[in-house]
């Protein structure tokens, strides 16, 4: 059985990536691509705390669309912002620090 490091709990109960969630503040914005194509940015997301790629995976099924994650962002191809919103406060991070441009 594997033990978290930071909280000394098994990797079951482990409870640190729920703790961190709660606290990250997150940017959700849009930007304009090349062809004007848009793509919608989630950065704020401390890698570290929270596995960043199974994250990408869950908000590119719930958005339906492509995207990659580069640099400690998350990259969505077309404008994402209200559903990427939605889908984070389901799985635990606080709406209050989700900001929207």
């Amino acid at each position: 059985m594997k033990i978290c490091e930071i909280c000394g709990l098994p990797k079951d109960l482990c409870v640190c990536e729920e703790i961190a969630r709660e606290v990250q503040k997150v940017k959700v914005y849009t930007v304009r691509r090349r062809f004007g194509k848009l793509m919608t940015i989630v950065e704020g997301i401390d890698e570290h705390d929270i596995d960043i790629r199974e994250l990408t995976k869950t908000l590119k099924s719930n958005c339906a669309c492509g995207g990659t994650s580069k640099k400690g962002q998350i990259e969505l191809q077309g404008d994402h912002k209200r559903k990427v919103k939605e889908v984070l406060a389901g799985m635990g991070f606080s709406s209050d620090t989700i900001e929207i441009k």
